[in-house]
C-alpha cells in the first residue's frame, strides 16, 4: 500500500523503512481494510447522510479525541456542510458515543428519527463516530511506537455499566460482567433478510452472519460492514505476533473501560479458553467501576491491561512508560502493533454495541 493510499501512515508520519512500517506490511489485511473502511465511509454519496456533513462531524469527533492532524484532514473536506436541527441531533449522539457510550438509550435513537434520520443514516452515523474513535486510537498508538508522547494523561479505570434489571423490551438484563453466552437485541430494527439482494445475502453468508440481528442491522450499510468485518479479521485472526489470547484480553479490557457487557462476555470467554486461565480473566471481569483493572494480574498481563485501558479513554492517554513496560515483558514491534490494533478496534465495536442495542440473558441460561 503506497503512502498516498494509506491515510494513517501519512498522518502519523511513519517512516517507510521503520519497524512499524514493516509490521504494518505484515498485517496487510488490517492495514488495507482500515483504509478501505475510510474510503467507503467517505466515498458514499448518500442523501441520508451527505458527504460534507460526514466530514464535518468526523472533524468534530477527531477534535474530541484530541487528534489534531486527523481533525485537520477532515475539516479540509467539510466545505458546504449545513447546520440544522438534524445536524444538532447527530452532534449530540456523536458526543455521547465518543465520551459516554454506555449512557445511550433507545430514546436517543428515537431523537434521531424525530430529527429526520433514516435507519440507514443512523447506522452510518454510528459507524462514522465509532470508526473515527478507532482511527484516533490507531494514530495515538502509532505515534507512541514512533517514540512520541501523547498529550492526555488522564487515568484509566473500569467504567460504569448498565444496572437496570430489564431490557427495553422486557427481557432479563445483565447487571454484572460474565463469561456466559448472551443475546443482543437492537433498538433500531435490523434489515429483514428478504430485503437484501441475492448478492448482499451472499456477502452476509460469507461471514456467517445471515441470522444475526446485529449484522443485519449494520447491513443497512453493507459495503461499510464488509470492510469493517475484514478489518476485524485482519486484526484478530492473523498468525504470529501477539498471542490470540492476549488480543482477546485487550478486547475485554476495552469493554471494561467502556462498560460493554456483551463484548466483554464474548472476548473474555475466548481469552479464558485460549490462555487456559479462567481465574485471571474472571478477576478482570469482577473489577468494580473506578477501580484498577490490572490489580492482581501477572506482570505481563498487568502491562497489557494498563496499556490497553489507557489507550481506551477519550482522549487516549497511554504513555511511553507503559510501552516500555510492554517491551520489558518481551513484546516486539509486531506484537505491540497487534496490541494497539486489537485495543483500537474495540473502541469501534463497543460504541456500536452500546448505542444501537443491548444484551440480555437468554431464557435457557437463567435459573
Amino acid at each position: 500500500m503506497s503512502q498516498v493510499n494509506d491515510l494513517l501512515a501519512a498522518l502519523a508520519d511513519i517512516d517507510p523503512a521503520s519497524e512499524l512500517a514493516q509490521a504494518r506490511a505484515q498485517r496487510d489485511a488490517a492495514t488495507r481494510h482500515t483504509q478501505g473502511s475510510y474510503e467507503v465511509l467517505f466515498g458514499q454519496h448518500d442523501d441520508d447522510f451527505p458527504l460534507p456533513a460526514r466530514f464535518a462531524l468526523a472533524a468534530q469527533v477527531a477534535a474530541w479525541h484530541g487528534e489534531v492532524t486527523l481533525q485537520a484532514h477532515y475539516q479540509q473536506q467539510a466545505s458546504g456542510a449545513q447546520h440544522s436541527a438534524r445536524d444538532e441531533a447527530a452532534r449530540a449522539f456523536a458526543e455521547r458515543l465518543s465520551f459516554r457510550p454506555v449512557e445511550a438509550t433507545p430514546q436517543h435513537i428515537a431523537n434521531l428519527h424525530s430529527a429526520g434520520w433514516t435507519p440507514r443514516g443512523i447506522v452510518t452515523l454510528a459507524q462514522l463516530v465509532a470508526f473515527v474513535s478507532f482511527q484516533s486510537r490507531l494514530l495515538a498508538g502509532f505515534r507512541l511506537l514512533n517514540g512520541d508522547s501523547l498529550a492526555s494523561t488522564q487515568h484509566a479505570v473500569a467504567g460504569i455499566w448498565h444496572n437496570a434489571p430489564r431490557t427495553h423490551s422486557g427481557k432479563t438484563a445483565l447487571t454484572a460482567f460474565t463469561q456466559q453466552e448472551l443475546g443482543w437485541e437492537p433498538w433500531l430494527a435490523a434489515k429483514p433478510l428478504h430485503e437484501f439482494t441475492t448478492e448482499e445475502k451472499a456477502t452476509l453468508a460469507r461471514f456467517g452472519h445471515s441470522d444475526s440481528d446485529y449484522f443485519r442491522l449494520l447491513g443497512r450499510n453493507l459495503p461499510l460492514l464488509e470492510q469493517r468485518t475484514l478489518t476485524d479479521k485482519g486484526i484478530f485472526y492473523t498468525s504470529g505476533g501477539l498471542a490470540r489470547a492476549e488480543r482477546e484480553l485487550a478486547a475485554t479490557v476495552v469493554s471494561k473501560v467502556n462498560g460493554c457487557i456483551y463484548c466483554a462476555s464474548v472476548h473474555a470467554r475466548k481469552a479464558s479458553q485460549l490462555a487456559k486461565d479462567d481465574a485471571a480473566v474472571q478477576k478482570l471481569l469482577n473489577v468494580s467501576p473506578g477501580a484498577e483493572l490490572s490489580h492482581g494480574q501477572s506482570p505481563r498481563w498487568q502491562a497489557i491491561i494498563d496499556f490497553s485501558a489507557a489507550l481506551s479513554v477519550t482522549p487516549a492517554s497511554a504513555s511511553q512508560a507503559q510501552l516500555q513496560a510492554l517491551r520489558a515483558q518481551g513484546l516486539d514491534t509486531l506484537q505491540l502493533l497487534d496490541l494497539v490494533q486489537s485495543t483500537a478496534f474495540f473502541a469501534w465495536a463497543n460504541r456500536l454495541m452500546l448505542t444501537l442495542g443491548e444484551p440480555f440473558l437468554p431464557a435457557d441460561a437463567q435459573g
